[in-house]
């Protein structure tokens, strides 16, 4: 069996470990302020209720504070996996993630792992970002409680490509992300797993974390099928502790999704939310 895993052509691991990643907040809507010729009695009313939804509102900020991170993310690109921060915490963990979104499948997969309650990250093209109905795609993604990542715009080798290219991909792609959500990308996944001197210095200046992937085979002539892939994702040899499960938005794999998170938990494994994985800037802004 082997494993589908790219490593980086040209990885700067100490650069990557400063890496770093900016907090997502939910987004809260305002409450809309109203004028109204009613009765005093109905502008009583109003207030009442405009002073019930600012409340309601204070409720939701303070629920919705950061929590602690409780995970890391190994960036030896031998591993690539997920490890709780407290090594006496439950270490059978799992990542799930999805690349070349919004194209054409990724709601529909997000509306059935949160059917699930299974979390996950979802990594963009900004190609796909770019239209009317593209933002409205990300936008429902991410209202939904979904990290959303940054995958490059086109989808180009980045070692193919020159210096000022590669700033184009990654930086448009955040943009475009930041424009439609309100949040700046926490990861960057190198197109082919293929990272670059000179990506690695973006992604330290950006505050972004570098995220290649443990396994992944949909991409795979053997596992365009929703039985196959959902058998090997399972089953192979690479699903360990912490693995992170590299999914693109492939029909095949909107139809296996629900199967795949589904037993990874009958396994044992705790599906990570990505909000917990720590970064020192996220830290900092918990403190």
């Amino acid at each position: 069996m082997k494993q589908a895993l790219s490593l980086c052509g040209v990885t700067l691991i100490s650069a990557l470990l400063l890496s770093a990643c900016q907090t997502t907040d939910p987004t809260i809507s305002e409450t809309n302020s109203m004028t109204s010729s009613l009765t005093q009695s109905n502008s009583n009313a109003t207030d009442a209720s405009s002073d019930s939804a600012l409340a309601a509102s204070e409720k939701i900020l303070e629920e919705e504070e950061i929590k602690p991170a409780e995970y890391t993310y190994n960036v030896n690109p031998a591993i690539f996996t997920i490890e709780p921060l407290n090594k006496e915490d439950n270490t059978k963990v799992a990542l799930l993630t999805f690349d070349d979104a919004p194209d054409t499948h990724a709601v529909e997969i997000a509306k059935k792992l949160k059917s699930i309650d299974a979390p996950a990250v979802f990594f963009v093209n900004g190609m796909y970002i770019e239209s009317d109905e593209g933002k409205q795609k990300l936008k429902d993604i991410y209202d939904m409680g979904f990290e959303i990542g940054n995958h490059s715009q086109t989808h180009a080798n980045l070692s193919e490509i020159t210096p000022e290219e590669q700033r184009q991909e990654i930086i448009k792609t955040n943009e475009l992300v930041y424009e439609i959500t309100g949040v700046k990308p926490r990861f960057f996944r190198a197109p082919y797993g293929v990272n670059t001197d000179v990506s690695a210095q973006i992604i330290e200046e950006e505050k972004m974390v570098f995220m290649n992937w443990t396994y992944g085979y949909d991409w795979e002539a053997d596992y365009q099928n929703s039985e196959a892939l959902t058998d090997i994702m399972l089953n192979t040899e690479y699903l360990n502790d912490g693995a992170n499960l590299l999914m693109h938005d492939r029909s095949w794999t909107n139809e296996a999704t629900i199967a795949i998170a589904e037993g990874l938990k009958e396994k044992g494994y705790t599906l990570i939310d990505p909000a917990l994985i720590a970064s020192p800037e996220r830290e900092e802004s918990t403190q």
